[in-house]
């Protein structure tokens, strides 16, 4: 029988480790979780080592079976196909960067006086290396490139002089700008136009008109249906695409991505490799950061190329990054942020919290920081204190001076019910500035009622991540106010957005590609799955000035020791828990 108890065990530790965000279902996975699978099914064989015989189970050969097996990783074969298509794709890309070697490195060589007039800077004092300007290097060399890094330590900047190069040498290059929420696509464009405002005014005008997608707007999407009007046969029609905020995507829609990607075209990724993975199944980017090994290391004839091109000898790269080998040839780590600097502060707490260091985490734990602020006794006062700050917005009658007061601060959590989850914050909030006389909730769509749309609705052009303000028109009206992305002020009639939510607070999740001015960070006090130090990395990254986080100590610890674990066969195996 095809579907006996034994396969229909198998399905299910499978999809439930799918909707856990993996890939697939390992053999370690599987074994450490067997007793209670036994409980469930009773008289199935549980047996992994005779799983490869099953009829149903086929592998890499044989792929017309509903699951395939493959180095002791068991994936659906739908899953299994994403993955392969992934790795095969990019192996696509690094072969065909191998055959136009010597064309890139002449372009490059021609083009080398102005990569050094746009890094004609000073390099920050102690700092030996300019990655931005060996990510720059690495972009033009190959077709696939991946830029990680954390918070300002320039990705879109690097970006910038990239297309500056690009632009320079073809002037009618066709160039897109995506990322997965409209959000983030909007602000990488505005962060592209500041980097790029000491430039020329031809290149200022190509950054301009440069139009942000989502990647399903990108790719074509087709309602009611999981497919794209852009595929392996229809190609996307640019020269070169970016993808911001690259960890956010999951399996199915990286491969589709992938897919879409002409022959002859340029892919760049750009994300923070310790950022939250997608709330679906995959961890790709960490992933294929992963699958380099050590990041910024270079073959001796890269190595060698590469500061050739290099004048100031301070910006070049040395010797300790020579490696023998690499299995993905470019990804680039930035690693000096002008944001946050020094010894203390939000850029320290964050660094302390992605490498679990218990030292600098305990003294964050007892002494006072002026960027990081812990309330472990949850005080509603300070949660009152901060919400105060709404006020700003809700006192502004200029609407676009509102919209931008309004994303100043959030409130963040990690979940979405509970008392600290993202329902009750919410309630508390809108209690507090009713209490206070600033707005009266009484209805839906009520007037100053901050809003996050959920869902793309493509009829109106809002897209999942978009917040706006409910106020009225000229006439009376209740209208939603969102800013489009050139930033002029765009309504919309509440009728048309059906799927959205009150957003003084939102989840750590759907925070991602934003940033603010402060940010409030509640975790709860029980313990959960959800709470990983990538996660409070990813809430803690958002502010740019001030953190007040409440969580008890013991909460902070422990979520700062537990990592993300997602299965893949990305990375030549899955990432496990510490």
């Amino acid at each position: 029988m095809l579907f006996d108890k034994a396969i229909r065990a198998f399905a299910y530790q499978l999809y439930k480790s799918l909707l856990e965000g993996h890939i697939c279902l390992t053999r370690e996975g599987w074994e450490a979780n067997v007793s209670g699978i036994s409980e469930l099914f009773p008289e199935a064989d549980l047996d992994w080592a005779t799983l490869s015989e099953h009829p149903a189970v086929g592998h890499s050969e044989a792929l017309n079976h509903p699951f395939i097996i493959e180095d002791n990783r068991l994936y659906f074969q739908r899953y299994y196909k994403y993955e392969r298509s992934i790795i095969d794709r990019i192996s696509a890309f690094n072969e065909r960067s191998l055959e136009q070697k010597d064309d890139y490195e002449e372009r490059l060589r021609s083009l080398a006086p102005f990569l050094n007039q746009l890094y004609g800077d000073a390099m920050p004092e102690g700092i030996h290396t300019d990655w931005q300007m060996v990510a720059t290097i690495c972009a033009l060399l190959n077709d696939f490139c991946i830029i990680t890094g954390g918070p300002g330590t320039g990705k879109t900047t690097t970006v910038a002089r990239v297309l500056a190069l690009f632009l320079y040498a073809e002037s009618k290059l066709r160039v897109a700008l995506a990322a997965p929420t409209g959000k983030a696509a909007a602000r990488m464009l505005e962060s592209l136009k500041n980097a790029s405002a000491g430039m020329s005014v031809a290149m200022q005008e190509d950054v301009a008109s440069l139009e942000p997608f989502t990647i399903h707007r990108l790719l074509g999407f087709i309602p009611q249906s999981s497919r794209f009007r852009h595929n392996k046969n229809n190609p996307l029609p640019y020269d070169l695409i970016i993808v911001d905020e690259s960890s956010m995507l999951d399996a199915a829609l990286f491969a589709k991505l992938l897919d879409a990607v002409g022959q002859g075209s340029r892919l760049i990724l750009l994300g923070d490799k310790d950022q939250l993975a997608s709330v679906e199944a995959g961890s790709l980017f960490g992933d294929l950061c992963l699958a380099r090994g050590t990041l910024n290391s270079f073959t001796e004839d890269q190595l060698s190329l590469i500061n050739s091109l290099i004048v100031d000898e301070q910006r070049r790269i040395g010797e300790q990054h020579r490696a023998p080998h690499l299995t993905v040839p470019a990804i680039v780590e930035l690693r000096y942020s002008r944001r946050f600097t020094g010894n203390t502060g939000i850029g320290l707490f964050s660094k302390a919290v992605i490498n679990n260091d218990e030292k600098s985490l305990q003294r964050f734990l007892s002494e006072n920081d002026d960027q990081v602020q812990l309330d472990h006794s949850y005080s509603s006062l300070l949660f009152a204190d901060f919400v105060s700050g709404f006020e700003e917005y809700l006192l502004e009658e200029d609407l676009s001076l509102a919209l931008k007061k309004l994303n100043k601060l959030r409130v963040l959590c990690a979940t979405r019910e509970g008392e600290y989850g993202l329902s009750n914050l919410n309630r508390r909030i809108e209690a507090i500035l009713e209490q206070k006389g600033l707005l009266r909730a009484n209805s839906l769509f009520y007037e100053n009622r901050p809003v996050m749309v959920t869902s793309n609705n493509y009829s109106v052009g809002v897209f999942n991540g978009d917040i706006g303000i409910v106020r009225k028109d000229e006439f009376g009206e209740m209208k939603v106010w969102f800013e489009d992305g050139s930033g002029a002020l765009k309504p919309v009639m509440p009728g048309y957005i059906a799927h959205a939510e009150t957003a003084f607070a939102m989840t750590i999740h759907k925070s991602q590609g934003s940033e603010f001015d402060k940010v409030l960070v509640v975790l709860p006090q029980k313990e959960t799955t959800l709470l990983t130090r990538e996660l409070l990395y990813t809430a803690v990254t958002r502010a740019r000035s001030y953190v007040l986080l409440q969580a008890t100590a013991d909460t902070i610890m422990r979520t700062s020791a537990t990592r993300v674990s997602r299965a893949s066969g990305i990375a030549g195996g899955h990432r496990t828990n510490h």
